[in-house]
């Protein structure tokens, strides 16, 4: 019995060391700064997560938010929710510096429209985008309306109906200079917020860029919507094989020095719509196989010549990241590209991390030579509930935008930098 115990206390003392020797393997490779997620890419492009090749637990559950350090996640999948949790982040309006000039009331049900009403957010409106719901303002709009108590702009508008309302809606907003732009068909609409923005600021944009109307260029056309709510190009709209005579027009005003640019592959927007378009000044298509490869060409890109595009290539910026699975999500959060990061949206493909997104935020990954809080840093705004994307999904977005030493070594090692 007695050499029986012996045997047994050897064998525990064993497994104890080599717990202890795996252990410290572990923490090693972590201070070594190695990057602990692999990906494997399946047949259908879709990234698999794993972490030091172990099962790990992607469960948000116990959780009081999901927030993580390097990303802020809007947590609703109620478009309604989202436009005023947007709101709500953008423009406190806890004193007059920070309230809106106007508020941009869009409907929900018409993409074309509220996508084109993004140009009236920049300044010298200054206000959020709002969903109305087949022409109601909901309840939920109305409370955040009187909550911002929009100060008017240059002429004193507070709100702007884009679109038509319901019979007795518009008397829900009595109490505000209400301006109604009514006309409802997409290229006459885009004509027409041109024509609004350069009455208020006295200038017409020589660069604007003009995008699909169409249901199939839905995904291909918004990326456009964070830069018109960035700066003060408009947006202007064709279909796949024609010009509509209201994209014309606008067009002309440019009187054939405009710089134009064209999103969306030749699948959307035809080689011979190019052609029509070059009449009226120089013509750039960028293009992307999918909607998600365009998002990332758009905020890639950068003309010199004309100052357009947002150049989102190196460390410390912001990104707006939407599910493709709810488009509409990712208008009414553009105002993140107005105030604040000024961030860029990208699309994340079905909420998947893939591998084209990954070597994306590679691209972008910051580093520090010191100390950490030499910055750069990198933030990203999540868009949706967990239904859209899941949380294991934020945490793999969350470690690709952390700061990390430029040597390779881990964030334990700084301190030694500078001693």
């Amino acid at each position: 019995m007695f050499k029986i115990k012996k045997i047994l206390i050897l064998l525990l003392f064993v497994f104890a060391i080599g717990l202890i020797v795996g252990c410290g393997s572990d923490h090693g490779e972590e201070n070594d700064g190695e990057d602990l997620s692999h990906n494997e890419t399946t047949d259908n492009g879709e990234t698999q997560e794993t972490v030091s090749g172990e099962e790990v637990s992607h469960s948000s559950g116990g959780l009081l938010h999901l927030n993580t350090k390097n990303v802020t996640r809007l947590n609703s999948n109620d478009a309604f929710e989202i436009s005023v949790m947007t709101s709500q982040m953008i423009w406190p309006a806890t004193h007059t510096a920070n309230q809106p000039g106007t508020i941009m009331l869009a409907p929900i049900e018409n993409w074309q429209l509220a996508l084109a009403s993004l140009n009236l957010v920049h300044h010298p409106n200054d206000g959020p985008l709002l969903f109305t719901d087949n022409g109601v303002i909901p309840d939920l709009v109305l409370a955040e309306i009187e909550r911002l108590h929009p100060k008017g702009n240059v002429e004193g508008t507070q709100i702007m109906v884009m679109g038509t309302l319901n019979d007795g809606e518009l008397d829900k907003l009595g109490d505000f200079e209400v301006v109604v732009v009514e006309e409802e068909e997409a290229a006459a609409f885009a004509l027409e917020i041109d024509r609004l923005y350069g009455e208020l600021t006295n200038n017409i944009p020589s660069s604007v860029i003009v995008g699909s109307m169409e249901e199939k260029g839905k995904k291909f056309t918004i990326p456009a919507g964070s830069w018109i709510t960035h700066m003060d190009e408009p947006l202007l709209y064709v279909t796949e094989n024609e010009v509509p005579e209201a994209t014309v027009k606008a067009l002309e005003k440019r009187e054939g020095a405009a710089s134009i640019y064209v999103v969306g592959p030749e699948s959307i927007i035809s080689n011979e719509v190019l052609e029509q378009l070059n009449h009226f000044g120089d013509v750039i298509r960028i293009s992307g196989e999918t909607p998600a490869d365009l998002a990332v060409e758009f905020a890639k890109y950068r003309d010199y010549d004309t100052n357009f595009g947002w150049e989102v290539v190196s460390p410390g910026h912001g990104l707006v990241m939407v599910s493709t699975e709810f488009p509409e999500l990712a208008i009414t959060a553009a105002p993140f590209a107005h105030l604040g990061k000024h961030a860029p949206m990208v699309w994340l493909d079905e909420g998947k991390f893939t591998e084209e997104m990954h070597i994306y935020l590679e691209q972008l990954k910051p580093t520090f030579e010191n100390e950490p809080t030499e910055g750069p840093y990198n933030h990203a705004y999540l868009i949706g509930g967990e239904d859209l994307v899941p949380f294991k999904v934020q945490g793999f977005i969350d470690e690709m935008l952390e700061i990390v030493p430029a040597s390779g070594g881990g964030h334990g090692d700084h301190g030694a930098h500078g001693h």
